[in-house]
């Protein structure tokens, strides 16, 4: 069992302690291929579309206020990463037009208060979040490489599978893996916490299905960033399933 399956599974396991209950595979999750016919949504082993709403569990002054300047104690940042993060000035950044910087790839699940999923096609899945008005598109295949950078970057999609079987067979389960590149620097923070456009981002999506029948995303994201971060940096964030598009109010990007 590798290290990056033993810290996402240390994260999803903390999520059971707050109260949910649900079944971890026992071995780690082996990467499944897609016949030369099945496309991404046939060969899905969860059910990712629809609404999701945020659950602020941990973290909440971070995620509901905006930090003060320099408060960055939970990230690992190198020399240079601090000395971005002590000279953010979002007067500068509403100037140049990168109001959108706090909701690029690397922070814009943590402020979402929304996601809604849905397919755009057969292979590939569409996240839109309310927060910044911001839409990730994963492509399952091979992502097309944008000829500029995004806030939302390149993001390539893979199934990896609990065992064998391909869909949604019984008993059978599996997470969706994203891995994003090619993005416009950005924060992972709102207070100027920064990654570069050389970041890495994956990420991991979980469907925690509870015996009551209510049913949780948890995704799990890591962030891979030399220029401002000493080690990656790992943290997740959890959702619940709704029945509807109750409370979904799409906003602009907004720097504080």
């Amino acid at each position: 069992m590798n290290t990056q399956w033993l810290q996402r599974t240390a994260l999803v396991l903390t999520w059971t302690a707050a109260g949910l209950l649900f079944t971890l595979p026992q071995e780690a999750k082996a990467q499944g291929g897609r016949g030369a016919a099945e496309t991404a949504k046939a060969a899905a082993p969860i059910d990712l579309t629809g609404y999701w709403v945020a659950l602020i569990t941990e973290d909440w002054r971070y995620r509901m206020m905006v930090p003060a300047k320099g408060d960055m104690v939970n990230f690992p940042l190198t020399p240079e990463g601090r000395r971005v993060a002590n000279a953010w000035d979002p007067a500068k950044d509403n100037a140049a037009g990168e109001q959108c910087r706090a909701y690029g790839a690397g922070g814009v699940t943590r402020m979402t208060g929304r996601l809604h999923i849905t397919w755009q096609d057969d292979n590939t899945l569409k996240v839109d979040a309310d927060t910044g008005t911001q839409t990730r598109m994963v492509h399952f295949g091979a992502a097309p490489k944008s000829p500029q950078l995004t806030w939302q970057g390149d993001v390539l999609g893979t199934w990896e599978f609990s065992g064998p079987a391909r869909g949604r067979a019984p008993g059978r389960s599996g997470s969706l893996k994203i891995v994003a590149t090619n993005m416009k620097p950005g924060y992972l923070q709102r207070n100027g916490v920064p990654y570069s456009s050389n970041a890495v981002i994956t990420g991991y999506y979980d469907v925690v299905k509870e015996p009551t029948g209510e049913e949780y995303l948890v995704v799990t994201e890591q962030v891979e960033d030399p220029m401002f971060l000493a080690r990656r940096f790992l943290r997740s964030t959890h959702f619940r399933k709704q029945a509807d598009a109750t409370g979904w109010d799409p906003t602009p990007c907004v720097a504080p």
